[in-house]
């Protein structure tokens, strides 16, 4: 569906059923130089088992109107007014690398509409290698296949996967080689407010970690679970590509975090 924020066409993918704004919506955030398309099966799931979907393709991606935003902060601000736009009042977020850090910012403003947090393959920081964010300012195709070479676990570099043959990454490229990568990047270079706003959630979160990250690696994530004073869940074999590598395991444990909230 598409909604207008702020002057500008959204959008909203709703997992293949109408949005319902009545309903406790899950909202599923992109991470940097992606969109809706990530969370395919996982979108689905949700909208056919009690819940409204929100998954959006951010500012200047993909299908969505608009310049891409440039800070963190301008993300989670830009989600509330997105919510707002929809008129959806109780929220659950689930965000892959920016898109966490893009919730954290949501959520001291959204307060009690903030039913839960869901984070997957992030950590409270994710700093960038300039070198990346400057090829993706000169090639943005060449840093798409730079970070998808490191962003999909062993598995998937040999060709085993979900779905036939290499399918995934060559899914990553053509989303990624046509979006504002390099001000996603640069915009999670810059964020330095994770710890504090982790630390000032009061909501239920689970955490979601790629054993063999190397993005965000595990020892990171580790150390935003202890922040949490949360066990995380490790999942075996993937990278940092998780919603696309790993769509049914990470389907399982979103499914069963959620669950347990009813």
């Amino acid at each position: 569906m598409y909604i207008e924020v702020n002057g500008q066409q959204t959008f909203v993918a709703t997992g293949g059923k109408t949005f319902d704004a009545r309903l406790p919506t899950v909202v599923l955030l992109h991470g940097s130089g992606l969109d809706h398309r990530c969370w395919a099966l996982q979108a689905r799931w949700f909208a056919f088992h009690g819940f409204s979907v929100f998954a959006p393709d951010l500012p200047g991606h993909s299908l969505s109107q608009g310049e891409a935003l440039t800070s963190i902060e301008a993300m989670g601000a830009w989600l509330v007014d997105a919510l707002d736009a929809a008129g959806i009042e109780q929220v659950h977020l689930m965000g892959h690398s920016q898109g966490f850090l893009m919730a954290l910012e949501a959520a001291p403003i959204l307060g009690d509409r903030l039913l839960s947090m869901m984070a997957l393959a992030t950590a409270a920081a994710i700093p960038v290698n300039p070198a990346l964010i400057d090829t993706a300012k000169q090639n943005t195709s060449k840093a798409a296949d730079m970070m998808l070479q490191w962003g999909f676990g062993s598995n998937h570099q040999y060709g085993i996967s979900a779905v036939p043959g290499m399918q995934p990454i060559g899914i990553g490229q053509r989303i990624m080689a046509n979006n504002p990568l390099a001000v996603d990047l640069q915009a999670c270079n810059q964020y330095q407010a994770g710890n504090e706003r982790a630390q000032a959630l009061r909501c239920p979160v689970h955490l979601v970690l790629a054993k063999q990250d190397r993005m965000t690696p595990v020892r990171e994530g580790l150390k935003l679970a202890k922040l949490l004073g949360i066990s995380p869940t490790v999942i075996p074999n993937t990278g940092h590509m998780l919603p696309i590598e790993a769509p049914k395991e990470s389907l399982q444990t979103m499914k069963s975090f959620i669950q347990t909230l009813n």
